[in-house]
């Protein structure tokens, strides 16, 4: 008769390293370390992943048993990676449900993907739609719920990362907790979000983007920005040209060096205190500029106005205070 050991016990004994024979189809796995059976002094101790067992082949003594297959199983694409899936999506404060939701899928197939009844398709369509009027109840869901889809909208417009996304619907969150959207409205709210996180992510954008896709006046936007940070006690540095230069170097296909030559006047500019009371996208305008033509890369006055929202007259006044302050001997 087999005797059972407790499997930790058994487990720190063997120290075992499971090893795949190959060639096998019962699934027989051996132990790379050969260890004595605690009943018989056997060495011959075998893994079953079959009958999830560790017994030893001498005296057939069950070492353990119902262990369990930590082993991942491979997937090459995303259909066969949702099919091996253990587990549903992580929680995110991107959904008003956190994304802990039963969803009922529009397909009439069961589990194992065949069709459903034809007699109980109408009884499933009920189902979704009592699922949906559930998923959503009371006022404050149906604002998030809304909000954080208009959210989303204006992220993917703006080409934000997800944690900023993740970040701005929290910031959302604590303003409906702290009932701060009353007398405003939901789309002002969440861009005014959306700005505080980008400027505390240091993915800047500027007013009049934030504006733009939000469909909310610059007034707006930062009016309800200011109200936020002062009632959730947001405290933000002021953005640096610095870093808006990446961004706009891309858009504007320029290569690495003038980056580095535009970041470089920056740092110069901002020591001699030229940058005070300049918007932080002119200056970066007007030094990508200035560095496009001491390297031989000009763009001209409109392309980077245009790629940074600001007006030719606004990158001439800037790039020729610092011309002449930081003693380029250029004339731009």
């Amino acid at each position: 008769m087999s005797i059972l050991t407790n499997k930790n016990s058994v487990l720190n004994d063997l120290d075992y390293i499971g090893k795949k024979m190959s060639g096998k189809k019962t699934g027989v796995y051996v132990a790379e370390k050969q260890t004595k059976c605690p009943e018989c002094g056997s060495s011959e101790i075998r893994v079953d992943q079959r009958q999830a067992e560790i017994y030893c082949i001498n005296c057939g003594l069950v070492l353990t048993e119902k262990l369990m297959d930590e082993r991942e199983r491979p997937s090459y694409d995303s259909t066969q990676k949702d099919k091996v899936a253990r587990t549903g999506t992580p929680a995110t404060n991107r959904r008003h449900d956190k994304g802990l939701t039963t969803e009922i899928d529009w397909r009439n197939k069961d589990s194992h993907g065949r069709d459903l009844p034809t007699g109980n398709r109408a009884q499933w369509y009920r189902l979704r739609k009592w699922q949906r009027k559930i998923r959503i109840s009371g006022s404050t869901e149906r604002n998030l719920a809304f909000a954080l889809t208009e959210l989303d909208r204006d992220s993917s417009l703006l080409g934000l990362p997800r944690s900023v996304r993740e970040s701005a619907s929290l910031v959302y969150r604590n303003a409906v907790e702290k009932k701060l959207i009353r007398g405003r409205s939901i789309e002002g709210v969440v861009a005014a979000s959306l700005y505080i996180t980008c400027r505390r992510c240091n993915v800047p954008r500027t007013l009049e983007e934030i504006s733009e896709v939000s469909r909310i006046t610059k007034k707006e936007v930062g009016r309800t920005y200011r109200f936020l940070s002062r009632k959730l006690n947001i405290k933000l540095l002021p953005t640096s040209p610095s870093d808006y230069i990446q961004r706009f170097a891309s858009e504007l296909d320029l290569s690495g060096e003038t980056q580095s030559r535009a970041i470089e006047i920056i740092k110069n500019a901002t020591k001699e205190g030229l940058t005070s009371g300049r918007g932080p996208n002119g200056v970066a305008a007007a030094s990508l500029y200035i560095a496009s033509v001491l390297l031989n890369g000009r763009k001209t006055q409109k392309e980077v106005a245009d790629t940074a929202g600001v007006t030719e007259v606004t990158i001439r006044n800037i790039c020729k205070e610092l011309t002449e302050h930081l003693k380029m001997g250029i004339v731009i």
